[in-house]
C-alpha cells in the first residue's frame, strides 16, 4: 500500500456518494451543487483564499461514466495516470476496493477501508508534524471538527499551502496533492481531515473522529 491509495479510495467514496445523491434527486450534477450549498454560498467550508483563475478550483462537471476514467481521476486527485492504475490494482488485490459488477466502476470497500483507517493508518502512515506555517486547516481545526475538541489557544494543524487562511503547525498530508484535491471536493476535505485526526489524536479525540468517519462513509 502507498499513501496515495488512501486518497484515491476516499475519492471513490465521494464519487459513489455523489451517484447516490443524483439517483435521489434525479439529475446528474445536482448532487454536487447540493453538497456545496450545504456548506453555504460564502465558502465557509473552505480553509483557503479563493484566487482568480486558480487551476486548483472546482473542475467542470463530467458525466457519471467519465468521472471514473483514469484521466479524470488524475484531474480530481492529482495522482498521475500511471499511479491511478497501479493504485487501483493494489487496492483491489488486498480487498480495499472492488469492481462494480453492473457499472464496472471501481468502488471502495468502505468496511475494509474503515477498519484499516481505524486500526492501521497511524502506524503505516504516521503523521509528520513540521514548523509553523500558513496552510489549510486539518484534523481538529477543520470545519467538521472545529470547536468540538480543541481549546482556545491550542496550536492548530494545517496542510502547507500558500492560499491557506490559517497559520499552524504543519502536517505532511497523506499525499502531496491533498491540498489540491480538497479544493475541488468538500466531502473529500471532511474525510481527509478526519483521517488526520485519527493519525494525530489521543484516545478521546480519535473516538470522536472515528464516529464521524463512520457516519461519512455511509452511502
Amino acid at each position: 500500500m502507498k499513501s496515495q491509495d488512501i486518497l484515491l479510495l476516499l475519492k471513490l467514496v465521494c464519487l459513489y456518494k455523489q451517484e447516490q445523491r443524483e439517483l435521489k434527486l434525479g439529475l446528474e450534477g445536482s448532487a454536487r451543487l447540493e453538497v456545496l450549498q450545504e456548506y453555504g454560498p460564502d465558502g465557509t467550508w473552505q480553509g483557503w483564499e479563493l484566487v482568480d483563475n486558480d487551476p486548483e478550483a472546482l473542475l467542470p462537471e463530467v458525466n457519471a461514466h467519465d468521472r471514473y476514467s483514469v484521466r479524470n481521476l488524475e484531474a480530481m486527485t492529482g495522482i498521475s495516470k500511471s499511479e491511478i492504475s497501479a493504485s487501483l490494482k493494489r487496492s483491489i488485490s488486498v480487498g480495499l476496493a472492488v469492481v462494480d459488477r453492473k457499472t464496472k466502476f471501481p468502488r471502495a470497500n468502505n468496511r475494509a477501508l474503515l477498519e484499516f483507517i481505524v486500526h492501521g493508518i497511524k502506524y503505516v502512515f504516521p503523521a509528520e508534524q513540521g514548523k509553523i506555517m500558513r496552510g489549510i486547516p486539518t484534523a481538529f481545526a477543520s470545519p467538521i471538527l472545529v470547536g468540538k475538541l480543541m481549546s482556545a489557544g491550542d496550536i492548530i494543524n494545517v496542510w502547507p499551502d500558500p492560499t491557506g487562511k490559517e497559520k499552524g503547525q504543519s502536517i505532511l498530508p497523506l499525499f502531496k496533492s491533498v491540498p489540491k484535491a480538497v479544493k475541488q471536493d468538500p466531502v473529500l476535505y471532511k474525510l481527509l481531515a478526519l483521517v488526520d485526526a485519527i493519525r494525530l489524536g489521543q484516545a478521546r479525540e480519535t473516538t470522536v473522529a472515528i464516529q464521524l468517519l463512520i457516519e461519512e462513509l455511509q452511502p
